[in-house]
C-alpha cells in the first residue's frame, strides 16, 4: 500500500506524518487542559498553578467537609436532574408531531423551535428575567433556573430526537398495524424501543448542558447558585485546587454515567438478541413437532 502510494505521489510518506502530527496535535488542544486539571488538583500549594510545591490528597479529602462547596454541588445536580427530565419529555413529545404532523414549512418551523440554540445567552437570561419578575411577578430562584436552562436543552433534544424519528422506516407501524396493534401499543412496543438510543442521546445532553450552563442562571437564580456560579465568584478570591479536585470527581462521574449508559445499552441489545434467539428456537421446534405429527399421523391411519 505505501508503495502504491508512492508511486502516485512521492511526498505521500511525508503528507502522512504531517496529517498525523496535525492529529496528534488536535487531540492535545483537547485533552491537554483536563490532563492540567487533574494533576494540580494533587497540588500541595494552596496556589493552582506551576511549578507544584508538592504531591497531595489533602484537596479530595477536603471536599466531604466544605459545606459550601457540596451544597452549590447539590443545587448543581438538582437543576440538572430536573432539567433533564423535563427537556427529555417536552422535546421527544415536541419531535413526534414536528416530522409526523402535517406541516407546511417545516423548515421554517424547525428553524423556529431552535431558536434558543442560536441566541445568546445573555439575551435569554435577560428575557427570561424581565418575564419572571416584570410580567409574572416571580423572583429569581432556583425554579426559575430550571425553566431556565429547559427553555436551552429542549431545542437540542428536539433535533436528536426528531433526526432519529425520520431515520425510521415507518413499515415497521404498518406491519404492527396489519397484526392487530392499536396507536398506544405501536407507541410503546415498535417505536419507542427504535428511538430510545436519540432519546437517551438528547437526555445526555440536556445534562451535559445544564451541569456547565452558567450566562442564563446567573441572571435567573437569585441568591442561590450553581456549581459554575460558585467558581465564578471565587475567581475574586483566588481559586484553590479544592475546586480542580471537585472537577476531577465529576470528570470521572461523567465517565461513570457515560460508560454505564453504553453497558446498559449493550445488556439491552444482548437480551433482546438472547430473546430472538430463543424465539427461533421455539419456533423451529414447533416446526418439528408440527412436521413430526403429520407423518405420524398417515402412518397411523395405514395400521
Amino acid at each position: 500500500m505505501a508503495d502504491d502510494l508512492r508511486a502516485v505521489n512521492p511526498r505521500a510518506r511525508l503528507f502522512r506524518i504531517i496529517l498525523s502530527v496535525y492529529g496528534v496535535g488536535i487531540y492535545v488542544f483537547l485533552f491537554a487542559p483536563i490532563a492540567v486539571l487533574i494533576l494540580l488538583s494533587f497540588n500541595s500549594s494552596n496556589v493552582v498553578g506551576f511549578p507544584m510545591a508538592g504531591f497531595t490528597t489533602d484537596w479530595y479529602a477536603r471536599l466531604p467537609n466544605d459545606t459550601v462547596i457540596l451544597d452549590a454541588l447539590s443545587r448543581t445536580l438538582l437543576v440538572a436532574f430536573w432539567v433533564t427530565v423535563l427537556s427529555t419529555l417536552i422535546g421527544t413529545t415536541a419531535a413526534f408531531p414536528l416530522v409526523r404532523a402535517n406541516i407546511k414549512n417545516r423548515g421554517g418551523v424547525r428553524v423556529f423551535i431552535t431558536l434558543p440554540i442560536m441566541m445568546p445567552g445573555l439575551l435569554i437570561g435577560v428575557a427570561i428575567l424581565v418575564l419572571a419578575s416584570n410580567v409574572l411577578h416571580i423572583q429569581p430562584s432556583l425554579k426559575v433556573a430550571i425553566i431556565g436552562q429547559t427553555v436551552l436543552a429542549t431545542p437540542f433534544v428536539i433535533l436528536v430526537v426528531s433526526s432519529r424519528l425520520e431515520a425510521l422506516d415507518r413499515n415497521f407501524e404498518r406491519a404492527a398495524a396489519d397484526l392487530g396493534a392499536g396507536a398506544l401499543q405501536r407507541l410503546l412496543y415498535v417505536v419507542l424501543p427504535l428511538v430510545y438510543p436519540g432519546i437517551i442521546a438528547g437526555a445526555l445532553i440536556a445534562a451535559t448542558l445544564s451541569l456547565d450552563e452558567f450566562v442564563v442562571t446567573n441572571f435567573i437564580i437569585g441568591a442561590d447558585q450553581t456549581l459554575p456560579i460558585y467558581i465564578y465568584n471565587q475567581l475574586k478570591f483566588g481559586i484553590t485546587p479544592e475546586v480542580n479536585a471537585l472537577a476531577t470527581m465529576m470528570l470521572l462521574g461523567t465517565l461513570a454515567v457515560v460508560g454505564l449508559t453504553f453497558g446498559a445499552l449493550q445488556l439491552i441489545k444482548a437480551l433482546a438478541a438472547v430473546a430472538k434467539k430463543s424465539k427461533r428456537v421455539e419456533a423451529v421446534e414447533e416446526a418439528e413437532e408440527a412436521i413430526g405429527h403429520s407423518l405420524v399421523m398417515p402412518r397411523a391411519r395405514d395400521v
